[in-house]
């Protein structure tokens, strides 16, 4: 039996027999853009939940009554103002242990401009760099990315 002891925009926090604290979160898109000559397309924002700036591909949440596909092509427009074909990679769950959110992976071909309003409280600088420079960075601790990156930079590289 779950006890809601939160409910918010975005998650939930519930207690789960008594025992289990659950965090319900809202499933997620996450997409890897590449360019031979670039690179990997990332953006470098400010996250408060870290303290910290992350590297990372884009990404967002999918909204009540949005597909996957749709919110990949949404967030792609926002964020980064591309549209394009989109190929499934994976799906992954972030942490099972305590929450139940989801990532979808695409891996974004022939990339086109596309508009979109960005949310008005992202502050994103886009950034081009190969993978492997950047998973060689996240090794050594040096950038700090998120789980949905190092699955794109892993596919980026082959390894996956």
């Amino acid at each position: 039996m779950r006890r809601y002891l939160y409910r918010g925009k975005i998650l939930s926090l519930a207690l789960e027999d008594e025992h289990w604290e659950i965090v319900e979160h809202k499933d997620a898109v996450a997409l890897l853009v590449q360019d031979p000559a670039k690179g990997v397309l990332f953006v470098r924002q400010y996250r408060p939940a870290v303290r910290t700036h992350t590297l990372e591909i884009p990404a967002g949440l999918i909204e009540p009554g949005e597909r996957p596909e749709e919110a990949a092509l949404r967030e792609l427009a926002e964020e980064v103002q591309l549209g394009g074909r989109l190929e499934k990679l994976a799906e992954f769950y972030v942490s099972p242990g305590f929450t139940d959110e989801k990532t979808h992976l695409y891996r974004v071909h022939d990339p086109v401009p596309a508009a979109g309003t960005p949310d008005e409280d992202e502050q994103l600088e886009l950034v081009w760099k190969p993978a492997g420079e950047v998973l060689a960075d996240a090794r050594a601790g040096r950038v700090a990315v998120s789980a949905s990156t190092l699955a794109g930079l892993l596919f980026a590289e082959g390894t996956a």
